[in-house]
């Protein structure tokens, strides 16, 4: 092993160890997550796939020249300390929950994986599966029923459809969704239980044409789909349980993605602590030095994408200032213009939460608009983030499991058209209920 991908596992470990650190209060070094996490990402660069290398450099590139225009052009203030901060917290989540891969399995050998259900049962088994774990859960979900039907044989295409589409549709409606926490942000006014009303029949309609859609595209027969049996469930949730007494109980001021970044490692660690420590450092060790390394390729394009992020926001920021308002009254026509503008830059490269950010920032929300806005924001999150090739969803996938954000964005666009009428109705019914 080359000297230098034990030095980047260390370099990613520390990483996971300093944000962890930092949910108590203590800062070892301002801004260290995210320069341990680009100096391992550098010395791993040489060994990223050749496409996620181009893609992830040029979204660094793009964004560093977006701070610079920013900066030199606007005189926006930029914090360049802190630029390589952006999307950190997330891949601090997805190492933490890499440790997985720790949990049982102390013999190396996994336990006969039986009959798999298959056919569209299989399909939406899939798709409930990861949504309805995926409320609490996060991305982490992904991770988990993935890596289960990987130990069959290599995701296929409607293995990977049901993967996205359960977790983006989650954004819909679920309040412990990453989405749902930047709405609230953003319109602290909004009443949840009409969103809610709207968005979790329409999260429950794209499963039924997800399921319906793939089996008519592809033979299923041979698909296997994620069983809903008690044995298949219990450790995500237990962990979803898990995350829910820390998040209720024992630390309520934590979000759900900082609960999941200790709690995974945590449960990874004590559930080999009774093998000894001999036997814990082993495989900790291992999973440093093999593992992590392993994740260049998601790790790369996820801070490459913070940047963009960054630099995008702060452009946007800059030009337009803080004073013009994009509608003097925001209903169901300018809802609707939002919310498509939002997933054709989704559609485009940007990360949904760009859009609604920006939009929310354009706006000066009254009476029952919050609520509306939040519906929109949510409902252009789950179309964008299903559909964009670099949502958080779809960049996971590519660097866990190989397949490109854009394929993953071209066997979409039947869907997101599909959801995004439905969407539009959507919007009409809540502005006139409202």
């Amino acid at each position: 092993m080359p000297l230098r991908h034990a030095l980047a596992g260390v370099l990613i470990l520390l990483g996971l160890m300093q944000q962890i650190l930092a949910f108590t209060g203590v800062v070892l070094l301002p801004h260290g997550v995210g320069y341990a996490l680009w100096l391992a990402t550098l010395l791993l660069w040489r060994d990223i796939p050749r496409r996620t290398r181009w893609q992830a450099g040029a979204l660094a590139i793009i964004g560093l020249g977006l701070l610079i225009v920013s900066r030199w052009h606007y005189g926006a203030q930029v914090a360049w300390p802190a630029v390589t901060s952006g999307n950190t917290y997330v891949v601090a989540m997805l190492v933490g929950v890499s440790f997985i891969g720790l949990i049982g399995n102390r013999s190396g050998s996994s336990r006969p994986l039986g009959r798999p259900i298959t056919g569209r049962r299989g399909t939406l088994g899939t798709w409930l599966g990861v949504h309805l774990l995926g409320t609490i859960l996060n991305l982490s979900t992904v991770f988990m029923i993935g890596d289960r039907l990987a130990r069959r044989a290599a995701l296929t295409t409607p293995q990977l459809l049901a993967l996205n589409r359960g977790l983006s549709s989650a954004a819909l409606w679920s309040p412990f969704f990453a989405s749902m926490g930047v709405v609230m942000t953003l319109a602290p006014g909004m009443e949840y239980s009409r969103v809610l009303a709207i968005g979790l029949p329409l999260a429950l309609i794209s499963g039924a044409l997800t399921t319906i859609e793939l089996s008519r595209r592809f033979d299923l027969a041979e698909v296997a789909g994620f069983s809903l049996s008690p044995r298949s469930l219990l450790m995500p949730v237990a962990m979803a349980a898990l995350v829910m007494l820390f998040h209720f109980q024992l630390t309520p001021a934590l979000g759900i993605v900082s609960i999941i970044t200790f709690l995974l490692p945590a449960v990874a660690l004590a559930s080999n602590l009774p093998a000894g420590p001999r036997w814990t450092w082993h495989r900790v060790r291992q999973h440093t030095l093999t593992r992590l390394p392993a994740m260049r390729g998601e790790i790369a394009l996820f801070l490459s994408a913070g940047l963009l992020t960054l630099g995008l926001s702060t452009l946007v920021a800059a030009a337009t200032g803080s004073e013009w308002r994009l509608f003097a009254h925001f209903g169901a026509l300018q809802a609707v213009i939002s919310f498509l503008a939002i997933v054709l830059s989704a559609v485009a490269g940007l990360h949904p939460i760009i859009g609604v950010s920006v939009l929310a920032s354009m706006l000066d929300l009254r009476g029952s608009e919050p609520t509306l806005f939040a519906f929109t924001a949510l409902a252009s999150w789950a179309v964008g983030t299903s559909v964009g090739p670099l949502s958080g969803i779809n960049l996971s996938l590519q660097g866990r499991y190989g397949v490109s954000g854009y394929r993953m964005m071209r066997l979409n666009l039947g869907y997101a058209l599909v959801l995004s009428a439905l969407v539009v109705g959507a919007i009409m019914l809540l502005d006139a209920w409202l």
